[in-house]
C-alpha cells in the first residue's frame, strides 16, 4: 500500500523483494508436491498396492485436468431448480372447463 501512496525507489524495491520471495516460496512448494507425487507410485509398488499404483500412473499420463465448479452457491442452486420445475409443472392457459372435463373422465 505504501507503493501506491509514495512510489519512490525504496518502496518499489521492497515490493519487488516481496514478489521474489513469494514466487520462490511457491516454486519450492511446487517442487515438494511433484517429488511426493513421483515417490507415491514407487511406494505403492513396494507395498504391492497395485490399484493405487495404476491410478497414479494414469494421473501422470493424463497430466493436469482442471475441474470446473459451475454452481458454487447452494442457495442459488436450489432456487434455480425450484424455478425450473415450477415452470415445468405449472401449466398456464388450461381452462377450467378442460380441467373439469378431464376430472370427470377419470371418475
Amino acid at each position: 500500500m505504501q507503493w501506491l501512496q509514495d512510489p519512490n525507489h525504496s518502496t518499489v524495491g521492497n515490493l519487488n523483494n516481496v514478489r521474489r520471495e513469494v514466487s520462490r516460496h511457491f516454486r519450492n512448494k511446487n517442487k515438494e508436491y511433484f517429488i511426493a507425487k513421483i515417490d507415491e507410485p514407487e511406494t505403492n509398488s513396494k507395498i504391492k498396492n497395485i490399484k493405487d499404483l495404476y491410478r497414479g500412473m494414469n494421473d501422470f499420463k493424463k497430466g493436469y485436468q482442471p475441474r470446473t465448479n459451475i454452481v458454487k452457491d447452494s442457495d442459488n442452486t436450489l432456487s434455480r431448480w425450484r424455478d425450473h420445475f415450477s415452470q415445468l409443472f405449472n401449466v398456464h392457459g388450461v381452462s377450467d372447463a378442460g380441467r373439469q372435463k378431464y376430472t370427470q373422465e377419470i371418475h
